[in-house]
């Protein structure tokens, strides 16, 4: 017995050392592999974050999508929600192209909402049952909330007309505070996202029409121009108004940045001048739809 426990003893210590070797050299073995086995983790963790970041972008792409397409649902359910035709975004428009037997005009309003003048000048439409357009300034909107949801609720079309109606040029940058600002507060404030916007004095030309063109918008000019603001007499305004109506005619007329007493003052009788030639009221989408279905019903026609 006591000879095979010495002779267990080397056996047991050539065992261990026999393991210890094979440690020490899968020891120098292991970093060579590990590296490779770490660059090829890292590389298929980075092509399944990939894949991951891609399915979530895409996954939050079609939730927005979704989350728009049901906000403009309930919004036009609710009549607080109007788009012009794909064709009109991106450009600029002084008028729609109409048959001469397609008397319709759209009055469009800019500088407000003003107190006095506002409220006045919608009780007149409301009185003659007619829509119209109003492009308001953003600075002026936060002061007099609650005109501009009455513009809305009313039925009337409202419109991006900068925050502070300034002349000079702008950068990108700049131009977006000024559009992008004014269509928050106008979304914020009477619940309806605007896709019209008129550039402050007409100006083209100064990085406020160029973004709001990226940005989609329908850049609304107009044909006949009342001159409201140099304050002409009512009957002066009138005349001048009946006298550059035309069939997708735009008025430009306005209801603030200044005393438009004469400007409501002149209204009822623009309407009835204009009426009794014939002429029929609508909002800057209705005008821009009518020349689609026009134009479709043209297409149609030739094609047959």
């Amino acid at each position: 017995m006591e000879n095979k426990k010495s002779l267990a003893l080397p056996q047991g210590i050539l065992i261990a050392l026999t393991a210890l070797c094979g440690s020490f050299a899968l020891g120098f073995m292991l970093p060579i592999n590990r590296d490779a086995s770490n660059a090829t983790s890292r590389q298929q963790v980075k092509s399944e974050n990939i894949k991951a970041t891609s399915v979530s972008l895409s996954r939050i792409k079609d939730f927005q999508g979704a989350m728009l397409a049901t906000w403009e649902r309930e919004a036009i359910s609710k009549g607080v929600f109007h788009t012009v035709p794909k064709s009109f975004r991106g450009v600029t428009i002084k008028e729609a192209k109409l048959a001469a037997n397609d008397k319709l005009i759209a009055l469009t309003f800019d500088d407000g909402p003003w107190p006095s003048y506002t409220a006045q000048i919608l009780d007149i439409l409301k009185k003659n049952n007619i829509k119209a357009t109003f492009f308001v300034v953003g600075q002026v909107l936060q002061n007099y909330p609650d005109l501009g949801k009455r513009i809305v609720t009313e039925g009337h079309i409202i419109g991006n007309h900068t925050w502070n109606h300034w002349y000079h040029f702008f950068n990108k940058q700049a131009a977006a505070v000024e559009i992008d600002r004014t269509a928050d507060l106008i979304y914020k404030t009477t619940g309806t996202k605007t896709t019209l916007f008129r550039p402050p004095g007409g100006m083209l030309h100064n990085g406020l029409a160029a973004y709001a063109k990226s940005k989609d918008y329908t850049v609304v000019m107009w044909s006949a121009d009342s001159i409201d603001y140099a304050l002409p007499s009512p009957p002066t305004l009138v005349s001048r108004v009946v006298r550059q109506a035309t069939p997708g005619g735009i008025v430009l007329l306005h209801d603030g940045g200044g005393p438009r007493k004469n400007t409501v003052a002149a209204l009822p009788a623009m309407i009835s001048k204009l009426r009794k030639k014939g002429y029929r009221f609508v909002t800057i989408p209705e005008l821009l739809e009518h020349q689609e279905k026009q134009k479709k019903t043209v297409t149609a026609q030739n094609t047959k």
